[in-house]
């Protein structure tokens, strides 16, 4: 489920705000391929990573960058697919930029490989741009249909390596920089030895800490770390 919507794009669905390029923290090892992602250029990526990486809020900071620029986007969650009907990718191509979440979740799923096939074949002729992530390489996706396997290894293809849990502190203090707070490395270290280690996991916490900051009317300490998260 995403966080508080308040991107608008075309079929209603919608982004997260703070999912943006310049909160997303890039380690040494990720930084080529955020380069690609940010560089209008490359027709196709697919992009592919386990142990979170971030590569929701990296599609959809994608989507940001293009409406920043009045252009159009859509994100599609793939992982949500039960919601919508796959005829939701006709006519896709006149978008400047399709951004397809968890293609994993297509796979086995006849109609929607068919779909995104097509649609595949509409942007290839077309001056839209389309980004696809997965959680696995494409050459080791489930996909049935042949021929969408093939086209799924066609373009640039990245992967974004999972965070130390030296980037996810610094992750971290960005992300609160970014909203004001100030984290120091002892209250963020307190912080990863006791959370869970995704990085969604220790966002979701900040956000917690940020409120209970605020409500309260406290700096960021390690005492009310404990009295918020009850450790």
């Amino acid at each position: 489920m995403l966080p508080a919507h308040t991107g608008q794009l075309t079929l209603g669905i919608g982004l997260d705000d703070d999912a943006r390029f310049e909160n997303y923290f890039v380690s040494s090892h990720n930084q080529q391929a955020i380069t690609h992602l940010q560089d209008a250029s490359e027709r196709f990526i697919y992009v592919w990573g386990n142990g979170s990486p971030g590569l929701t809020h990296i599609l959809q900071a994608a989507c940001h960058q293009l409406a920043s620029r009045n252009e159009s986007a859509l994100y599609l969650p793939l992982k949500d697919k039960s919601q919508f009907s796959s005829q939701i990718l006709t006519g896709i191509s006149s978008l400047a930029l399709v951004c397809l979440d968890d293609i994993d979740e297509i796979s086995g799923d006849e109609n929607w490989e068919s779909a995104l096939f097509t649609a595949f074949n509409e942007i290839k002729d077309s001056n839209a741009r389309l980004i696809i992530v997965g959680k696995s390489a494409p050459q080791n996706l489930q996909i049935q249909l042949p021929d969408l396997k093939s086209r799924l290894q066609s373009g640039l293809i990245l992967q974004i390596q999972k965070l130390s849990d030296e980037d996810k502190l610094l992750a971290l203090q960005l992300r609160a920089k970014k909203r004001g707070i100030e984290l120091t490395d002892s209250v963020a270290e307190f912080i990863l030895i006791r959370a869970e280690r995704s990085l969604s996991a220790l966002i979701h916490i900040l956000d917690e800490l940020d409120e209970s900051s605020l409500i309260q009317k406290r700096k960021l300490t390690i005492p009310l770390v404990k009295s918020t998260l009850g450790w």
